[in-house]
């Protein structure tokens, strides 16, 4: 379905205008609010990322949950880097002296300004993935984001389960559905999942930088907007505007039982993992959202 846009101003888009805008959409207090972030599609914004920040927090009142991805995709085996890569005779360097994770301190770079800005915000609670990780505010923040375990990306025992058992929504604002990071937990409940393994450098127990190798799910958005258009022709998706960007809110639980069987119908099991889920960007560049 989808809302007529607010009544359209000339002026400066600002927190309150902003505000104004989500709540037209649908967006209430007490909302669980995962958001996919564009700060350019909005327009021109008065206090940038922090107004927009602002705006959400005010959208879904002192009882809700503002989340947003904080990934570190950087964070990853230079071997298999593409946009840009590393000459080879750098993997090992690279292995043995990039910074290990640390939530409280690693940026969440090329994921946007909105992120970055709820990452550093006042009482935000990080997830502790080192490659993907999310950031909360508000009273559930901590039982959202904690624990993050290493083999679980994006997966049962990842934020984005328990957002999906809190009832969560997903707020795509100004950007489109190959940003829709809940689509990936569908990808963990596809019969016989493809794996693939993955490295990156953590800070293990005892405080020690370390740099580990996993196997996990392997994970493509390659096709999240087909697939992302097929579930919004099935009426589950508000349309409204927001500030200049189009902006679309769902129900994540909805999404994600969507996507299973999308998933499962259009990609086939157990085989092994698409050049586009290999594919991992180097530091100028995304691959995961």
């Amino acid at each position: 379905m989808s809302t007529p846009p607010p009544s359209p101003s000339d002026g400066p888009r600002t927190a309150a205008s902003l505000a104004m805008h989500l709540a037209h959409l649908g967006v209430r207090p007490g909302d669980t609010l995962l958001v996919h972030s564009s700060l350019r599609s909005l327009g021109w914004v008065c206090g940038a990322d922090q107004a927009v920040v602002q705006a959400l927090l005010t959208a879904v009142g002192p009882t809700g949950n503002l989340v947003v991805p904080t990934q570190t995709m950087g964070n990853t085996d230079p071997a298999s880097w593409v946009s840009p890569p590393v000459p080879q005779a750098w993997w090992e360097t690279i292995r043995a002296e990039a910074p290990a994770f640390d939530p409280a301190i690693t940026p969440s770079s090329y994921m946007g300004r909105i992120p970055e800005r709820v990452r550093t915000w006042p009482g935000a609670v990080r997830s502790d993935h080192p490659q993907t990780s999310f950031a909360a505010l508000g009273p559930r923040a901590a039982h959202l984001m904690l624990p993050h375990p290493i083999t679980s990306a994006l997966g049962e025992s990842s934020p984005l389960a328990r957002m999906e058992r809190a009832g969560a929504r997903v707020l795509l604002l100004g950007t489109g559905y190959d940003s829709c990071t809940c689509f990936h937990l569908a990808e963990y409940r596809v019969p016989r999942p493809r794996t693939e393994p993955s490295s990156c450098a953590i800070r293990n127990s005892a405080g020690r930088r370390e740099w580990v190798t996993y196997t996990g799910v392997a994970l493509d958005e390659s096709d999240f907007p087909r697939l992302g258009a097929e579930f919004e022709a099935t009426g589950a998706v508000t349309l409204g505007r927001v500030g200049s960007a189009t902006a679309r809110l769902f129900s994540l639980g909805d999404a994600v039982d969507f996507a299973v069987g999308w998933l499962t119908e259009h990609r086939p099991a157990a085989t092994e993992p698409t050049s586009a889920s290999r594919r991992r960007e180097g530091p100028g560049g995304l691959a995961w959202r």
